[in-house]
C-alpha cells in the first residue's frame, strides 16, 4: 500500500482543517470520501477540496470497499458509536478527542478495538507531534532535566472567540473535558506515570453562561502523580491577547518552558503600544504541523504494520481523570484520590 485511501467525519473547523491536510499536505494519504449532516457545507468543502463521494449518512461512506481508513471528526458523543460502525466496516480509525464523553462509552470504545487486532486505532492528541513538545520529550528521556519536580499546563482560549465557544458550551462536556484533557496527556505522556491525588477549583469570573452547566470560564486543578511528580492545570475561555498554550516542565537539574509567548514570529513590534509581540488568535495556526504530523503518523502505522503511538486507553485514562477533576470542581474544591 503507497496510500491510505481516507474518509472522514465532521467539516468543523477542525474538521475542514483535516479535510484539507488530508487532501494536500500527506503524500500517504488520499481524500477519497467526505461526509457532514450539513449538506450545503458538505458540498462545498467537497467542490473545493476536488471530492467527488460525498454522504450524509456515514455507515453508507464506511461501506465503500475502496477506503482504507476513517477520521472522525464529528461531535465528541458521537465518537464511540462512530469507531463502532467503522471499524466493523474493515475501517482503521484514526479519533479526535476526546474518545467519548463518559468513561463508560470509552470503555465501549475499548472494547471495538480490542475486537479487531487486524485494524489500526489511533486517538487524536495532536500536541504530542508537535515539534517542541517532541524535543521536550527526548530531553526528558535523556535525562537532560533530572527528575521532573512540575508539569504546568496552561490553555486559555481567546476572548474574540467566546461566542462560538459559549454557543457550543451546553455540549462541551466542561472546561476539564473538552480543553484541560490536553494537558492531561501531557502529563501522563512527558512523565509516564498517572495521577493519585487532584484538587480542582474555579468559577464563572466573566460568563456566567457557564455556571448554568456546572462548568467555569477559568478552571484549575492541582495533581500529585503516582510517583510523586506535581503537577498543575489552567484552562481558561476568555483570554485578552489570544490563543495561547504554555507548558512548563521544571525538573532537578534544569527546566523548559514550551511558548511562553504564543507568538507566530520572531517579530518584536515597537509602536504606540509600546515593545510587544503579536499572539496567535487561533489555535489553528499554533498546531498547523501538529496536525499534519499525526495523521501522517497514522497513515504511516497502517503502511509499516506499526502500532499507533495513541491508543484507546489513553483515551480513557484522559476522560477518567477530567471527570475526577470535574467532580472535584463541581463538589466544592474537594481533595479525591484516583482510587
Amino acid at each position: 500500500m503507497k496510500k491510505v485511501r481516507i474518509g472522514s467525519v465532521g467539516l468543523g473547523r477542525l474538521g475542514y482543517e483535516h479535510a484539507k491536510n488530508i487532501a494536500s499536505m500527506i503524500p500517504n494519504a488520499e481524500l477519497g470520501a467526505l461526509c457532514d449532516v450539513d449538506e450545503a457545507n458538505l458540498k462545498k468543502v467537497a467542490n473545493e477540496l476536488g471530492v467527488s463521494n460525498i454522504y450524509i449518512d456515514f455507515e453508507k461512506m464506511c461501506r465503500r470497499p475502496d477506503l482504507d481508513a476513517i477520521v472522525i471528526v464529528s461531535p465528541s458523543s458521537l465518537h464511540p458509536e462512530q469507531i463502532k460502525i467503522a471499524m466493523e466496516n474493515g475501517k482503521h480509525v484514526f479519533c479526535e478527542k476526546p474518545l467519548g464523553v463518559t468513561v463508560e462509552a470509552c470503555k465501549d470504545a475499548e472494547a471495538t478495538v480490542e475486537a479487531h487486532p487486524d485494524l489500526k486505532f489511533m486517538l487524536g492528541f495532536m500536541r504530542r507531534f508537535d515539534p517542541s513538545y517532541m524535543n521536550a520529550k527526548k530531553r526528558i528521556e535523556n535525562g537532560d532535566l533530572g527528575r521532573i519536580i512540575l508539569i504546568r499546563g496552561y490553555s486559555v482560549d481567546p476572548i474574540s472567540s467566546i461566542e462560538n465557544t459559549i454557543a457550543y458550551g451546553p455540549h462541551s462536556g466542561g472546561q476539564f473535558l473538552d480543553m484541560a484533557v490536553h494537558d492531561i496527556d501531557l502529563i501522563r505522556w512527558l512523565t509516564g506515570s498517572e495521577p493519585d491525588r487532584i484538587w480542582a477549583l474555579g468559577g464563572c469570573y466573566e460568563f456566567e453562561e457557564f455556571a448554568s452547566w456546572n462548568d467555569g470560564d477559568n478552571v484549575s486543578c492541582t495533581m500529585q502523580l503516582k510517583d510523586d511528580t506535581m503537577a498543575f492545570i489552567f484552562a481558561g475561555r476568555a483570554a485578552p491577547h489570544g490563543s495561547h498554550v504554555e507548558t512548563e516542565i521544571i525538573g532537578t537539574k534544569g527546566a523548559i518552558r514550551i511558548s511562553p509567548v504564543p507568538t507566530p514570529d520572531l517579530n518584536v513590534y515597537y509602536d504606540e503600544h509600546g515593545v510587544r509581540q503579536e499572539a496567535y488568535q487561533d489555535f489553528m495556526m499554533r498546531w498547523q504541523q501538529a496536525y499534519i504530523n499525526e495523521i501522517t503518523e497514522f497513515c504511516d502505522c497502517i503502511i509499516e504494520d506499526r502500532t499507533p503511538p495513541v491508543s484507546v486507553y489513553d483515551g480513557t485514562a484522559t476522560t477518567r481523570i477530567a471527570y475526577r477533576c470535574k467532580e472535584s470542581f463541581e463538589s466544592g474544591s474537594k481533595l479525591l484520590s484516583m482510587d
